[in-house]
């Protein structure tokens, strides 16, 4: 077994438009600030050659003083899981770190993802995925739908527990991982579609437990990275729309690996921490919380919403 010290971190970052680029470098820099410096950065862009080129001058641009950048268009069909898999066939390191292209991670990310590898059930360790506002958090906002953000979320195992899935934007797996169950399934999660679809690294999470039974998956909380949230993503709208998504994410799970499997976690949040949400939601004007009742009605929407998709996924193929 590697040990942790000594471990080669490869890190992967994906982009798709221009429009995040302010966010692209500030990702780039954050890696390239680490403690434990990542054995090399891989940069995919999926599907846009005026982003690439642009890219290509920057990088140029700041010089080889700095950890390189390999910087590769994305091989596979258009979205998350074909530049993922683009990425996977050509890393080297005994890691592989996965960041998304809005997150900035904190200088010991890698090195508490690396120092999480303890033994060798533990194939796959995630981190805390904190949200970075552009606005004031709204109000109305539950914590137990922080998902719909890309965050961690209220009801999630404790830390140093084994989880069933990690979330998909701070996440790293043993390399060997990948030659075990192949890479991320490109019928699931996100394509440049209209609806924000998700869930590649649910499918792929769960098809490691059930090729490898005594596989471990941890998410170690001092392995910090700030999602951006921006403005158009704090509105009911995208929240009941990233939650319908959701759902038919998870109709599109549940066919590869079995409903068993696909919503087991999903059944423990509805049955239990929703329910328990929702309660201190409406008793928060007890305690002063005026906007309880409203992160009560959120919750029950965005339920709603969720096994609405979910429906409609399991009537219809993508």
């Amino acid at each position: 077994m590697t040990r942790p010290e000594a471990m080669r971190v490869s890190v992967v970052i994906c982009v798709f438009t221009a429009g995040r680029w302010d966010d692209i470098l500030a990702a780039i820099d954050s890696v390239r600030g680490q403690s434990l410096p990542a054995h090399e950065l891989i940069v995919v862009v999926d599907h846009n050659g005026e982003l690439f080129d642009r890219l290509a001058v920057e990088l140029t641009r700041q010089g080889s003083d700095r950890l390189p950048v390999t910087l590769v268009p994305n091989l596979g069909p258009r979205g998350l899981s074909g530049g993922k898999n683009t990425a996977i066939s050509i890393a080297t390191g005994d890691v592989v770190a996965f960041l998304d292209d809005d997150a900035a991670a904190e200088p010991g990310w890698l090195k508490y993802l690396a120092d999480s590898y303890t033994t060798d059930q533990v194939l796959g360790v995630g981190g805390l995925t904190l949200a970075n506002w552009d606005s004031v958090r709204p109000r109305w906002f539950p914590p137990e739908f922080d998902w719909v953000v890309g965050c961690n979320y209220a009801g999630m195992p404790q830390p140093g527990q084994p989880v069933r899935n990690l979330l998909g934007g701070n996440a790293s797996f043993r390399r060997e991982v990948f030659d075990l169950v192949g890479g991320f399934a490109t019928g699931v999660g996100r394509s440049g579609e209209r609806l924000p679809l998700g869930c590649e690294e649910t499918e792929f999470c769960i098809r490691i437990g059930q090729c490898e039974p005594g596989a471990v998956l941890l998410i170690d909380e001092r392995a910090v990275i700030w999602h951006r949230v921006k403005h158009d993503r704090a509105t009911p709208r995208y929240f009941l729309r990233r939650c319908y998504a959701e759902g038919i994410s998870k109709a599109a799970v549940s066919r590869r690996v079995g409903s068993a499997d696909g919503l087991a976690a999903e059944r423990r949040h509805a049955f239990a921490t929703l329910p328990a949400g929702v309660v201190r939601g409406l008793a928060g004007p007890l305690r002063g919380d005026r906007a309880g009742p409203g992160r009560a009605a959120a919750i029950t929407a965005g339920l709603t919403a969720a096994v609405a998709g979910y429906a409609i996924g399991r009537l219809t193929r993508r």
